[in-house]
């Protein structure tokens, strides 16, 4: 398909593993189409297998044990509407398998652990996001996921997160600095609960970046603090929280949203909407249907599925005002 693709455009989705890429990429299915967007893992990309990581003493994690030379010349080609020979990881055998042929498409997403740490990589993206999960929020995750699902231990997820750590600080926390959107998950200022399972979610937006305007609450470049809950939005103790401003972070200004807490009714969401601006919408109450749309999929009732929904706008924003741009060079 598609060899004459006037433009394709590349967006790089970077985080741990566990830390929600999935349902984001499911977000983005939502505004790109299936048949527009084509996905790559960056585990296809990994050039000694499990066994060979185990010998060398790397993990996934350390530049080492991956291929960034074969990564740069496939997705480059794939971006100047090339078709390639991806090879394949197979996390169930822990082995390469034989290559397959990935044609170029509209939309071409690399997701996984690397996507902003090769320079020339990081280069050819025309927007990329970094999904920064903190340590306790990782490890309340884990434990829901691999205690209940995959029979781990407490001291097992700790000792794996643990034994991850010094590879994680080194190779993946790093392109922070790099992306143009940060989605930080942190534990809740809400209350003193360590229990408690709220979030405060942060959506650092860089300034300055081509094709992107941050969205804002309110007034642009002000710095706000907004407890929305009261007659339009219903809210549970210990409520709502949000906050906007300015700031420097990760050495780049930045604007940054923030959302602590979680909403009640997913139906009341247009009510947050309606008081941010340059969410990228095509219609007024769009980023509130796209969250209803999905409201089973995890985050959709805290700040984590909102800022998705919003930096998929914004990703789509970014698709139009590149393909417009081309086509109206072509005129």
């Amino acid at each position: 398909m598609t060899a004459d693709l006037d433009r394709v455009v590349l967006i790089g989705v970077a985080g741990d593993s566990g830390c929600g890429k999935s349902t984001f990429l499911r977000r983005l299915t939502d505004l790109f189409g299936e048949e527009f967007m084509t996905v790559i893992c960056l585990d296809d990309y990994h050039s000694l297998d499990r066994k060979g990581r185990k010998a060398a003493g790397v993990t996934a994690l350390n530049p080492k044990a991956n291929n960034f030379d074969l990564m740069y010349e496939q997705i480059k080609a794939l971006k100047e509407g090339k078709a390639i020979d991806k090879p394949i990881y197979n996390h169930e055998t822990g082995e390469l398998d034989p290559p397959e042929r990935i044609e170029p498409n509209k939309v071409v997403v690399i997701e996984g652990l690397h996507p902003i740490y090769d320079e020339r990589v990081r280069g050819l993206l025309d927007f990329s996001v970094y999904l920064d999960i903190s340590d306790e929020v990782k490890i309340q995750w884990k434990i829901q996921r691999d205690m209940a699902e995959r029979g781990h231990t407490y001291e097992d997820i700790l000792a794996s997160i643990e034994a991850r750590k010094p590879d994680f600080t080194a190779y993946i926390e790093v392109q922070r600095e790099f992306a143009d959107v940060v989605i930080q998950v942190l534990p809740t200022q809400l209350t003193k609960d360590k229990e408690s399972s709220l979030l405060r979610v942060r959506l650092v937006q860089r300034e300055g970046i081509e094709n992107f305007e941050p969205v804002y609450l309110f007034d642009e470049g002000s710095t706000i603090d907004w407890r929305p809950c009261g007659r339009k939005l219903t809210c549970a103790y210990p409520g709502i929280k949000m906050y906007y401003g300015p700031d420097n972070i990760f050495g780049n200004e930045v604007s940054v949203l923030e959302v602590d807490g979680q909403f009640d009714n997913l139906e009341e969401m247009i009510y947050i909407e309606s008081h941010l601006s340059k969410t990228g919408t095509k219609h007024y109450g769009e980023m509130s249907e796209l969250l209803l749309k999905h409201k089973e999929y995890p985050g959709s009732n805290n700040g984590t599925g909102l800022f998705q929904v919003l930096v998929g706008l914004k990703m789509r924003e970014t698709y139009d005002q590149l393909t417009q741009v081309k086509e109206t060079a072509n005129v």
